[in-house]
């Protein structure tokens, strides 16, 4: 079930087998967040999404915990995806490409999106750890890979420079909440433009 409004705003529900999922987002919100998704580390870097983002996000996840986080935060992404692509619409009038250079300490990354309408991933993290708190390191990609699929989106993901794990997953978060806000900017010399010389994206 989502439902959409004329302002950049849309509500999605998941359920599945495998977890129940509720995620609503304003896209031109204050930074404000609400998060539950049962893993306190993926709170922590959604909160970054939302806060650098500007993006109002709330995230309410039932998974199956008790079996890993697997299907908790690959479908987060996925559900969030979605809630992007109903929000953002048919995309005219914004600047549609976003990058962002983040540092933490000795950590820094690099997030480069395009709204494209086309998904694609390119992911370089090699996280010198596993486990950051409950989170499964390898469960990063499947957040951001669910993401694109559903938000259509193409997205560079590239951790530069980094040694401690929590430092490289929060300059990633913070990059990508960055390089969302520039994409999904209104382009003043383009109001009312889809940004793509096909005239539909």
């Amino acid at each position: 079930m989502d439902t959409r409004t004329d302002a950049r705003t849309a509500e999605v529900r998941r359920d599945t087998r495998e977890t129940r999922i509720r995620v609503r987002v304003d896209l031109d919100g204050r930074g404000d967040a609400k998060l539950a998704t049962g893993i306190g580390f993926l709170d922590h870097m959604l909160d970054q999404v939302a806060r650098h983002g500007m993006i109002d996000l709330e995230v309410e996840c039932e998974g199956d915990l008790h079996i890993d986080g697997h299907h908790s935060v690959e479908d987060i992404g996925i559900t969030l995806g979605q809630a992007v692509a109903k929000a953002v619409g048919d995309k005219r009038g914004i600047t549609r490409y976003g990058h962002s250079y983040v540092p933490l300490d000795e950590a820094l990354s690099r997030v480069v999106v395009d709204f494209s309408g086309r998904p694609g991933l390119a992911f370089d993290v090699k996280f010198s750890a596993g486990m950051i708190g409950a989170l499964d390191t390898q469960l990063v990609y499947e957040f951001f890979q669910g993401f694109v699929n559903h938000a259509l989106v193409t997205l560079h993901v590239d951790n530069l420079k980094g040694v401690n794990a929590h430092h490289q997953c929060e300059t990633v978060f913070k990059a990508f909440g960055r390089a969302l806000r520039m994409a999904l900017a209104a382009d003043e010399r383009a109001a009312g433009i889809v940004p793509s010389t096909k005239g539909c994206l």
